[in-house]
C-alpha cells in the first residue's frame, strides 16, 4: 500500500478506477471497458498463454472486481488465483464478491507478491492520465519485468494500439507500438512470444511463453 500512496502515478490511476467503480458498479464499465462482450474477448486472447488443462496458479494484475476469475472458473476446475489491484475499492469489492471461493485471494498492490505459473495484466497500461510517453513507458517496462519475475510458465498483457485511428485516440490514454513491445519481450523474456492484433479491437495482446 505504501508504494501506491507514495507514487503520484499509481495514486492518481487508483483514484480514477475507484471513481469508475463508484459510478458504474461491478461491471465492465466499472473497470473502464465498453461492455461485457469486449471484456470477454480480451480474456479469450490473454488466456491463450495458459498451456493446458492441468492445475495451475495465476496472478491477475489489475484484477478489478475479479471478472477474470469468473471467466477462468467457467473453463477450468483446478487452479489457484491471486488478484491484485492498486484501487482499495476494487479489492474490497472483489473480496466481497468472491468471498466463498476457496481458490482465490485478493491483494492491494502494484506488483505480484508471489510467483505463479502464469501472470495476466489486462487494461493496466491504458489510462495514463497526464503522464508523458516516456514516464508511462518506463512504468510499463518496469511492470513487464515484474510480470516476468513472477511467472514460471508465461505471462500475457494487452495495450491500446498505436495503429488506432487518429480521430479515435484520447489524450488521457496510452497507445503502445506493438512491434516495439514484441521486440522487447522477444529479446528479454522468451523465445516463444506471440503478438495478437487480429481480434477486432483497437488494441493488441502479447503472450510470452517460457520453459518452466
Amino acid at each position: 500500500m505504501s508504494d501506491i500512496e507514495h507514487s503520484p502515478l499509481l495514486s492518481s490511476v487508483a483514484a480514477y478506477y475507484s471513481a469508475k467503480l463508484a459510478e458504474h458498479g461491478q461491471s465492465p464499465r466499472g473497470v473502464d471497458w465498453n461492455g461485457e462482450e469486449s471484456q470477454c474477448l480480451r480474456f479469450v486472447q490473454l488466456c491463450r498463454v495458459i498451456g493446458g488443462p492441468a492445475p495451475f496458479s495465476l496472478n491477475d494484475l489489475g484484477c478489478g472486481y475479479g471478472a477474470l476469475l469468473e471467466f477462468l472458473s467457467a473453463g477450468y476446475s483446478d487452479f489457484s488465483y491471486t488478484g491484485l489491484d492498486i484501487s482499495a475499492a476494487m479489492i474490497d469489492a472483489a473480496a466481497l464478491r468472491h468471498a466463498l471461493r476457496t481458490n482465490a485471494r485478493f491483494v492491494l498492490g502494484a506488483r505480484p507478491t508471489a510467483r505463479a505459473d502464469y501472470s495476466i495484466a489486462s487494461g493496466i497500461f491504458n489510462v495514463r492520465l497526464g503522464r508523458s510517453d516516456d514516464e508511462w513507458r518506463a512504468y510499463l517496462e518496469a511492470t513487464l519485468r515484474d510480470l516476468d519475475g513472477a511467472s514460471r510458465c508465461g505471462f500475457a498483457f494487452n495495450c491500446l494500439t498505436s495503429y488506432a485511428d487518429a480521430e479515435r485516440m484520447r489524450p488521457h490514454l496510452y497507445y503502445a507500438d506493438p512491434c516495439e513491445l514484441f521486440d522487447l519481450c522477444k529479446r528479454h523474456y522468451a523465445r516463444d512470444v506471440a503478438l495478437l492484433h487480429d481480434y477486432g479491437l483497437y488494441e493488441f495482446t502479447i503472450l510470452v511463453r517460457k520453459n518452466p
